[in-house]
C-alpha cells in the first residue's frame, strides 16, 4: 500500500482524534479551575479547539511543523532505503530478509510513524491540559495573577481582570480583588480592553 493511500484513509480518523484530544485538554484544563467546559461550549468551539492550541503560539506550531517535518523526512529516507537488511530487520518477520517486499517495509513503517504521531499529539494537548491548568490554579490560590485587561459590562461598569478564556458564548475571568472564576455571555459584555500586553507596552 502506497504512502499516498494510507494518509487517505487516515485523514478523517485524524480529524476525529485531534478534537478527542482537544476536549480532553481544554477539560482538563478547566477542571482544574472548578469548569465543565463542555456545560459552556458549543460543536464549532469543540471543532476548532485542536486547531485554536496548535496556533495559540508561534513556537507550538513551530514546534509541530517540525515534529511532522521529521516523521515525513524519515518516511521518505525509508522509502528510498527500503531493501537495506537494518530497515527490514526492524519489522521482525520470520521471513528471511531477502524475501521481504517493498510494500511490507513501507506499511509496517507507515503504522508506526502514525503511532508516533498520535502518541506525539497526546502527550502535546495532555501536557497543555495538565501544566497550563494546574499552574493557573496555583496562581489563583496564591493571588498572583497579573490582571491584563479591563472588561465593561452594558450597564458600562468596568472591571479589571485577568481573562482565562473564551469561547464563541462565554467568557471566563477572574475580576481583581476576587478569587471566585466568573462566566460571562458574550452578548452580556460590551468591550473588553488589553491594559498590559507584553509586545505593546515595552
Amino acid at each position: 500500500m502506497k504512502y499516498n493511500e494510507i494518509l487517505q484513509k487516515i485523514l478523517p480518523f485524524g480529524y476525529i482524534y485531534l478534537v478527542v484530544l482537544g476536549i480532553m485538554k481544554e477539560s482538563i484544563y478547566y477542571y482544574q479551575i472548578g469548569i465543565n467546559i463542555l456545560k459552556y461550549s458549543n460543536i464549532m468551539d469543540i471543532l476548532i479547539s485542536p486547531i485554536a492550541d496548535l496556533t495559540s503560539n508561534p513556537i507550538i506550531l513551530i514546534g509541530f511543523f517540525i515534529f511532522i517535518s521529521l516523521l515525513f523526512l524519515t518516511s521518505i529516507y525509508i522509502s528510498k532505503n527500503f531493501n537495506k537488511d537494518w530497515i527490514k530487520t526492524k519489522i521482525g518477520s520470520k521471513k528471511p530478509l531477502s524475501e521481504i517486499t517493498e510494500d511490507e517495509v513501507k506499511t509496517y513503517y507507515s503504522k508506526v510513524f502514525v503511532g508516533m504521531f498520535a502518541i506525539g499529539l497526546l502527550c502535546f494537548f495532555l501536557g497543555i491540559g495538565l501544566g497550563s491548568g494546574g499552574k493557573l490554579a496555583k496562581k489563583i490560590a496564591n493571588s498572583e495573577l497579573s490582571y491584563d485587561y479591563t472588561i465593561t459590562y452594558g450597564d458600562n461598569e468596568t472591571k479589571e481582570i485577568y481573562l482565562i478564556g473564551s469561547n464563541s458564548s462565554n467568557y471566563f475571568y477572574i475580576e481583581k480583588g476576587n478569587k471566585n472564576v466568573k462566566i460571562s455571555p458574550v452578548g452580556a459584555i460590551k468591550s473588553l480592553e488589553i491594559i498590559h500586553s507584553k509586545r505593546l507596552n515595552k
